[in-house]
């Protein structure tokens, strides 16, 4: 049988697969993080010891600070072993001389990467690609990302669909392209003809109004 045979990629706002692996931190369970309020970045890499993967990590690690603001506990994942997940990373601390804080889980039987969709077969029978989901407290899986082997991950954006995501939940806004935090947000849209009316005449509301559906304020 395929090893991707039984594998389907979760969708977005579907309820995150719940796992309890082995880990550089111990056994480790997914709702453990979800239950304490965090988000979760469940992240899968091709291999340990590998030129793309340790710059990946090192970049991850240098922003831990921005994980632990944004209450995101990061998750590591590949088809590799304990013994050889704790190597790499005494390796890469050598080497960036950044703490790696979070777990990476070894995924031998294939089981996480199997409810994930992290294997694909065009690309590798065993390793996993570069996927990313972003899942909420309630488990909720709320952005999900992939990417091919050779092409390393943005740091940078992966903080930005954290602080998005909160400050969408939160306000209960969307946020356009390219949105950085202090950025205007966009209000919903109105859902009849006279609450359009009602938007594109609104003054002093502090609305900033470009079209009946397309309104922006700043939070």
């Amino acid at each position: 049988m395929s090893i991707t045979a039984e594998s389907r990629i979760p969708r977005i706002l579907e309820q995150a697969p719940d796992f309890e692996a082995k880990s550089t931190h111990g056994v480790i369970k997914l709702s453990d993080y979800t239950s304490q309020g965090k988000y979760v970045m469940l992240f899968s890499h091709p291999s340990d010891f590998t030129p793309v993967c340790t710059t990946e990590f090192i970049a991850f690690a240098e922003r831990q600070a921005d994980w632990d603001r944004l209450n995101v506990q990061p998750i590591g994942i590949s088809i590799d072993s304990v013994f050889s997940h704790i190597a790499w990373v005494r390796d890469m601390e050598q080497m960036g001389g950044a703490k790696i804080k979070f777990p990476l889980v070894a995924d031998l039987d294939f089981k996480v990467s199997m409810a994930y969709g992290l294997v694909h077969e065009a690309v590798s029978d065993t390793a996993a690609v570069r996927a990313v989901f972003a899942i909420d407290p309630k488990g909720k899986i709320r952005a999900i990302i992939y990417y091919p082997p050779q092409l390393g991950r943005s740091v940078d954006e992966l903080v930005r669909v954290f602080e998005a995501i909160q400050t969408a939940d939160k306000n209960g806004v969307s946020t356009g392209a390219d949105w950085q935090p202090g950025d205007q947000v966009i209000v919903p849209s109105p859902g009849t003809v006279a609450d359009a009316e009602k938007r594109v005449n609104s003054t002093g509301d502090g609305l900033q109004v470009q079209s009946w559906y397309l309104t922006k304020k700043t939070l």
